[in-house]
């Protein structure tokens, strides 16, 4: 399967909430986990993960918290998938052609780099402003609820809504 990993997935959860706020708000990584239905357990290094790479900006201490180190507007998915992944490839031999001794002359080769270099590009443009923006409803942009119980939530039969609201 050619994917991303699930600490890069919750890594964009991270920064969308945090795109989602007003500049410079700064909220806890349990806020995070439990808005975004994050696991506690990776939380932390996925949080340094995104600092060392001046994604996040962190605070110690008490009133401490985490914030975008910079607007939304010019943070990329890319960018979080580096800080996560190390790398964006979807072939060894793209990212290290003189591994293989065939990789000059090899058209499999050259179809692996043509996406990889389609990939980059595509999540270079995705900024998480445009993220953020695109949450529905706005009303809800600030993080998610609690995840509904079976049931809550479905148009009843009358078409009102039924279940917590």
């Amino acid at each position: 399967m050619i994917g991303i990993s699930r600490h890069t997935d919750y890594a964009m959860r991270i920064v969308l909430h945090l795109s989602a706020l007003p500049e410079s708000t700064q909220v806890t990584a349990d806020e995070i986990a439990r808005k975004r239905l994050l696991p506690r357990a990776f939380m932390r290094r996925i949080i340094v993960r995104l600092a060392e790479a001046k994604i996040l900006r962190t605070v110690r201490g008490a009133g401490g918290g985490i914030m975008l180190a910079r607007p939304a507007s010019e943070i990329s998915m890319f960018e979080v998938v580096v800080a996560m992944e190390r790398e964006v490839t979807l072939n060894p031999c793209v990212d290290h052609p003189l591994s293989c001794p065939l990789s000059v002359s090899c058209p499999v080769n050259r179809a692996w780099e043509g996406v990889t270099k389609q990939l980059q590009t595509t999540l270079s443009g995705i900024r998480f402003d445009q993220l953020a923006n695109a949450i529905e409803p706005k009303s809800a942009k600030a993080g998610y609820t609690d995840p509904p119980s079976a049931g809550a939530g479905r148009k009843s039969a009358k078409g009102g809504r039924r279940g917590r609201s």
